[in-house]
């Protein structure tokens, strides 16, 4: 009888140890877009709960959309001792600030506001004067971060949103980890970062990037296998303003002058370690052009860009930098 139910016993933990892993999906609005979130767990966990909470708490951070927020409070000058997820944001993006020369400016947040592209509601502007009135005010070497606090000069204005959605992934993996998942895919708003393997396939994790549609429309022409890695995407044919002369000015300014950027990059996609440097490289890659970004590469092996861009007679190009994948 003993034998018998010993028998049983190391059944059940064998059949235990066998079970499938589960795929849960998980779906939601943050950061003014949605997530989409799947991992594999061999326990079913729902952690919804838990990965809405700590949305809310960066939210409460880093965004200037929140009027109470520790950024927009920061911005009014009052006293705010930062938390963690500031001054991680902070560090990467001063990194990110030094190795592209200022190309790379979280101080350009009140010239993007001028231009009707930032979290404050003012009015279409292309006034020479008002631009350049701002522009005393952009750099970020001004602003440093001492023993928690942020110390900058009052008219300075700061805003991490070329960044903070890549962290946003970089949290809820370091989360997802953390609980034993390994296997698993973050996205949000079409930055990801992924682990593992997709164990329905059995292979990578299978993503696409946008095409430049200026319809809103969305489609694919380029799709790739990606293990352990993240990719973010900056473009220009979504967010953009047209005057009455038909102009178009897309959102990503140009730290130098206060203007948006002309250039003929309609997408920049970068693959990197983790999505939060993702993120910031394929803004300042959008701005810088492509001769630019070349040179810069050849001491940055570990980033992949893929660029989709105009000829002079608006035809489309593509072009793949540092073994980026086919």
């Amino acid at each position: 009888m003993k034998r018998f139910l010993f028998i049983i016993l190391i059944t059940s933990v064998f059949n235990c140890k066998n079970k499938p892993a589960e795929n849960i999906k998980l779906t939601g609005p943050v950061f003014g877009t949605a997530y989409n979130i799947q991992y594999f767990s061999e326990d079913g966990i729902n952690y919804q709960a838990q990965i809405d909470s700590l949305f809310k708490v960066i939210n409460q951070s880093l965004s200037t959309y929140i009027k109470d927020s520790d950024i927009s409070r920061l911005n009014r000058n009052e006293g705010v001792e930062v938390d963690t997820h500031f001054a991680r944001v902070y560090k990467a993006s001063k990194s990110i600030f030094i190795a592209t020369d200022g190309v790379f400016d979280p101080t350009i947040g009140n010239v993007v506001n001028a231009w009707n592209f930032g979290s404050e509601n003012n009015k279409f502007l292309t006034d020479s004067t008002t631009i350049d009135s701002l522009m005393q005010f952009v750099g970020f070497d001004k602003v440093n971060l001492e023993a928690g606090r942020i110390i900058k000069p009052d008219p300075v204005y700061l805003e991490f949103n070329a960044i903070a959605k890549g962290y946003g992934i970089d949290v809820i993996c370091e989360f997802l980890e953390t609980n034993g998942i390994a296997n698993f895919l973050v996205d949000i708003g079409g930055d990801l970062r992924v682990k593992g393997i997709n164990i329905q396939r059995g292979a990578g994790w299978t993503v696409g990037i946008d095409d430049p549609n200026f319809d809103g429309t969305q489609s694919y022409s380029k799709v790739v296998v990606l293990k352990n890695e993240a990719m973010a995407t900056s473009g220009t044919y979504r967010k953009y303003k047209q005057d009455e002369q038909g102009n178009r000015y897309a959102h990503i300014m140009d730290t130098r002058t206060g203007y948006p950027t002309k250039t003929n990059i309609l997408s920049a996609s970068v693959i990197a370690p983790d999505c939060m440097t993702a993120d910031g490289y394929a803004t300042a890659f959008q701005a810088m052009g492509i001769e630019e970004v070349k040179l810069f590469l050849r001491s940055y092996p570990e980033l992949k860009v893929f660029f989709i861009y105009e000829d002079e007679d608006q035809t489309l190009n593509t072009l793949a930098l540092n073994n980026f994948p086919e």
